[in-house]
């Protein structure tokens, strides 16, 4: 995906959505990432999340939407972005949003690399609610066959399937992985199988996008990652094209009971991108720290460059986006 302006056709109308909103989304996403920005490298996590957030809030206060949150922060502690509760001006559509105002706190603290501000927005009741917990996750590009993989096949298989719709060999795959000790015996199967693995240590929202993307070298996304984020991906890969599933890792009962009062019934289901997200839907990511997808905020003298990645399902529109501010 080629870096763009941001045209006419680009801010078209969307069945649901103002013509303005895709744009709109962009300014919300680059608030944050801005906002967190000041904290790369300052070693504290909490604080970036919060001017993150913060900044998220009051941009999104000034959209002329009716936006309730599906997806966001805590539930029930009161935030502008928590769960439930409502963005917007009060005036305009009616929509579900699901949001994470810095994912990558952690390498924002750090100053390491994929560190987002992240947003999407459907029409209502297209957004599934879920808490934060856990979601086994697999992803693959556009362009393969239904049932090419699947998240009920063993890790070897899904491979050894994937190679064969691409044909090349099973060496040849690349899989993202969350760096975690939970995937650990899923990264020893892959490289079993013959596949290699790309380890990243926190941001799967992008990994799972870079899996549609053949400049990003990635075949693959697999293993447990956050259900918040796993519907986020799910939001731009309605957009981009490709395949998800995802299923839900429940590890006590305090979550059982989180997932239960949320309406989810079925702790196995294997949720399908259109489980996730239904209709058309708008994706918008910015760049805090430079990753794989997208660079980071950069402060230049007094201005401030920003880059950010705009996705429009109904029109099959994919934007990245360079703004240059005064700072």
């Amino acid at each position: 995906m080629a870096d763009s302006a941001f045209t006419g056709s680009a801010t078209a109308k969307t069945d649901g959505f103002p013509p303005s909103l895709a744009i709109d989304l962009v300014g919300v996403t680059e608030a944050a990432a801005v906002a967190a920005a000041g904290q790369i490298g300052r070693g504290d996590e909490r604080r970036a999340h919060d001017l993150a957030a913060e900044a998220m809030a009051d941009a999104l206060s000034r959209l002329a939407v009716r936006g309730h949150v599906a997806i966001g922060e805590q539930e029930g502690s009161g935030g502008p972005l928590d769960i439930g509760g409502m963005v917007g001006h009060g005036k305009g559509p009616a929509l579900d949003v699901a949001l994470d105002p810095l994912e990558g706190a952690t390498l924002t603290a750090k100053a390491m690399d994929g560190a987002l501000s992240v947003i999407a927005v459907a029409t209502e009741g297209g957004i599934l609610r879920l808490p934060r917990v856990y979601m086994d996750k697999i992803a693959i590009g556009p362009g393969f066959a239904p049932g090419t993989v699947d998240l009920d096949r063993p890790p070897a298989d899904n491979v050894r399937a994937l190679a064969g719709a691409k044909g090349v060999s099973a060496d040849a795959i690349v899989v993202c992985v969350l760096d975690r000790p939970r995937n650990a015996r899923l990264i020893a199967e892959l490289r079993q199988a013959g596949a290699r693995i790309r380890m990243i240590s926190d941001g799967d929202i992008a990994g799972v996008i870079t899996a549609t993307e053949p400049e990003a070298g990635v075949d693959m996304y697999l293993g447990s990652g956050g259900a918040a984020e796993g519907v986020l991906a799910a939001a731009a890969l309605k957009c981009a094209g490709g395949f998800f599933q995802g299923r839900l890792g429940i590890r006590n009962e305090e979550e059982r009971r989180r997932v239960s009062d949320a309406g989810v019934d079925d702790l196995d289901r294997v949720y399908a991108l259109d489980d996730l997200v239904k209709g058309e839907v708008l994706f918008a990511a910015t760049g805090v720290t430079r990753g794989a997808l997208l660079d980071g905020v950069m402060r230049r003298d007094e201005r401030i460059d920003t880059h950010s990645l705009v996705m429009d399902s109904a029109q099959g529109v994919i934007r990245r986006l360079r703004t240059r501010r005064r700072g």
